[in-house]
C-alpha cells in the first residue's frame, strides 16, 4: 500500500512540474501524507497526526476545486 501513495505522489509531482497548475499541491500533499501515515504504523502517534494533515489537505483539495461563485449587489 506505501509503494501505491509514493507512486501516486511522483506522479502528481510530475504533473505539477509540467503544468505548474498550484491545484495539484493540495494532491500532493494528501498522497504524502498518507504514505507517511501508512510507513508509521497504526497505533503510531505520528502515524495518526499524518492521517490528520492527509485529511485536511483533502479539505484543502475540495477547496482548490470548488466553483467560485461571483456575488452580485
Amino acid at each position: 500500500m506505501l509503494a501505491f501513495f509514493v507512486a501516486s505522489a511522483v506522479v502528481t509531482l510530475m504533473q505539477y512540474l509540467r503544468l505548474r497548475d498550484r491545484k495539484l499541491l493540495p494532491l500532493l500533499a494528501l498522497f504524502s501524507f498518507l504514505g507517511l501515515a501508512h510507513s508509521r504504523g497504526e497505533w503510531d502517534p505520528w502515524g495518526r497526526v499524518f492521517h490528520f494533515a492527509a485529511g485536511a489537505s483533502g479539505l484543502a483539495l475540495l477547496v482548490a476545486l470548488s466553483p467560485r461563485h461571483s456575488v452580485r449587489m
